[in-house]
């Protein structure tokens, strides 16, 4: 059990429903998940336009389903429950879980902050999400490093959207990390979750551990970041895996990660 999992235990966050902001949510299934919605989110559109976000978000869940299958290996046999809430639903619910504001997580369940429309962020946050449920219906009671389980997820959530390099200015955040010392060992982000960093260690430690996926990616190809994915869910060892696909341990895929910032 993660650390987040933990917390969330102590909290009492176990159950797929809530209160919504009518105490109550709508629900719809698909092939592979079942979605619980706050029916308040879309009452600026009345019923139909509630059922058409539904439709919306479903339809996008099954589109990163297959997607996640082809591209890391990853298809969970059985459904899948997604609850997204009123905004201000999940702010003050889940506030003192995280040091930082958070758009979603997964705790046996993919609970996500909603809005009035299926935008792009809300779908790049469930296609984050659905990776870490997916990693753990592979493996209920593994525990991953957070630079893999989140950096995957980062990887996974911009690989869906098109987006296949860091950005200029990710480039840039990092390498100015790396002049001013601030830069994390990949070794301390080996902890299960990010969740209790506080804002600016969080966005720091998934931009590196995003990094490093696109670095394994570009360098060696998806299909190894596949090969990775699929053989670290199978046997369970990281450092044999890594010196399996990648012919490396962490630390010197650090040091080339690092020379390949320029």
């Amino acid at each position: 059990m993660t650390v987040l999992l933990l917390v969330l235990a102590a909290a009492g966050v176990g159950s797929a429903r809530g209160r919504g902001a009518d105490g109550d949510f709508e629900k719809r299934e698909s092939s592979h998940f079942v979605l619980f919605q706050d029916v308040d989110i879309d009452q600026s559109g009345g019923f139909h336009g509630s059922r058409r976000f539904e439709q919306q978000v479903l339809d996008g869940l099954e589109a990163a389903y297959q997607q996640l299958d082809r591209t890391l290996g990853l298809r969970p046999a059985r459904k899948l429950d997604v609850v997204i809430y009123d905004a201000a639903i999940f702010d003050r619910q889940f506030a003192g879980l995280f040091r930082f504001a958070a758009a979603g997580f997964y705790s046996g369940i993919i609970r996500v902050r909603g809005g009035e429309r299926f935008s792009e962020q809300l779908s790049r946050v469930l296609a984050h999400e659905l990776v870490h449920a997916a990693l753990a219906a592979a493996t209920p009671s593994a525990v991953y490093p957070a630079w893999f389980n989140e950096g995957l997820a980062e990887w996974f959530e911009a690989r869906i959207h098109g987006k296949r390099h860091l950005s200029a200015g990710e480039i840039a955040e990092l390498r100015s990390a790396r002049a001013n010392g601030q830069l994390i060992a990949f070794d301390a982000l080996g902890m299960p979750s990010f969740s209790r960093l506080s804002a600016g260690a969080a966005r720091l430690a998934y931009l590196q551990s995003y990094a490093l996926m696109e670095f394994l990616a570009r360098g060696h190809g998806e299909r190894a970041l596949r090969e990775f994915c699929v053989e670290l869910v199978r046997t369970g060892d990281i450092v044999r895996t890594l010196r399996r696909v990648f012919r490396s341990d962490l630390r010197g895929l650090e040091v080339a990660f690092i020379a390949d910032l320029g």
